[in-house]
């Protein structure tokens, strides 16, 4: 049953949290060991033009797409009175209506020298024709030049601003998504993106990947593919009351990927990887098409980034 407005407040869930509680604060810590064992997948490097068994120049060259990059960006009216860098690829092989993937906390994703490497693992794909030509739109969380409220006392105004985006269970930020920047990099690439939902994925780690959830569950005629790495569904701002969400609604045409790990975050919003295997459950409960991977690493696009083309094949299969 949902909670009233009078139990909110009697329970103090109406507050923002102290930054230290029991004797403990917000963060993340990350042992290497947990994540030796994870590398970037076999994609994420450009291929070599050689022949698969003699292993000679097949003289056939590798395309890679393009990325531009915009700074500051301000256009945003759902989340007035900020700026944010966006990054759009543009596949090497491009059709008149591609398909589209949004990537929260976008240079966390698109790094070269990082876990995941998506747009050499799109190149790659791409190449060998296991996918459609398929834009990407990297994107960060704005920076405001105005206060917000934190979920923590600790965070700052950009914390706070990031945590506005993608932990609220508002449809604001699909709507930020799909109606004002989608539109600004089809203008920007001079083409109009496939209008079927199926076409479309949202992804992001940690609260980015509770946000690639929400953008697509207000709005599954817009988006239908979310690819989830270490998401918080956890109490940042209600988070963990998806499980139930998902149980007692009815279900939705979303294809949803899972990503966590033994060793994830364990906070005063909660424990990362139980959160995870609460939405396993509901998932396969209520007999959505998803995929939970769990693995041993801690809160990080380690072991994301190892499966990451993988991810893609499964949510992309048709």
């Amino acid at each position: 049953m949902p909670i009233d407005s009078i139990t909110i407040k009697t329970l103090g869930l109406d507050r923002t949290i102290a930054a230290t509680v029991n004797g403990r604060q917000n963060g993340v810590k990350n042992d290497p060991a947990w994540d030796a064992h994870y590398h970037p997948c076999t994609e994420a490097y450009p291929l070599q033009s050689t022949g698969e068994s003699t292993g000679e120049s097949t003289g056939e060259s590798f395309l890679e797409g393009t990325v531009t990059k915009y700074a500051d960006w301000s256009e945003s009216k759902i989340y007035p009175n900020t700026t944010r860098d966006i990054w759009i690829y543009r596949p090497a092989q491009i059709s008149t209506s591609p398909r589209v993937i949004f990537f929260n906390d976008g240079a966390w994703y698109l790094s070269r020298q990082g876990p995941v490497r998506a747009t050499h693992v799109l190149d790659t794909l791409l190449q060998q024709q296991e996918i459609e030509p398929t834009v990407a739109i990297f994107t960060m969380p704005a920076t405001p030049n105005h206060d917000v409220r934190p979920p923590i006392e600790s965070y700052d105004r950009r914390a706070s601003q990031r945590s506005l985006e993608y932990d609220l269970l508002s449809p604001d930020y699909g709507e930020f998504l799909f109606d004002e920047l989608m539109p600004f990099a089809e203008k920007e690439l001079n083409l109009k993106f496939s209008t079927d939902p199926t076409h479309r994925t949202t992804c992001g780690i940690s609260s980015g990947g509770i946000g690639a959830f929400t953008a697509a569950w207000h709005h599954p005629d817009q988006c239908q593919r979310v690819l989830s790495h270490c998401g918080s569904f956890t109490d940042i701002w209600g988070g963990h009351n998806y499980p139930s969400i998902i149980r007692q609604n009815a279900q939705k045409p979303i294809r949803v990927f899972l990503q966590s790990g033994s060793n994830d975050a364990n906070t005063p919003f909660g424990n990362w990887a139980l959160a995870n295997q609460a939405m396993d459950s509901a998932f396969q409960w209520a007999g959505y098409d998803y995929k939970f991977e769990f693995g041993t690493g801690g809160h990080n696009l380690d072991h994301g980034g190892a499966i990451f083309a993988d991810s893609l094949r499964w949510l992309w299969r048709d």
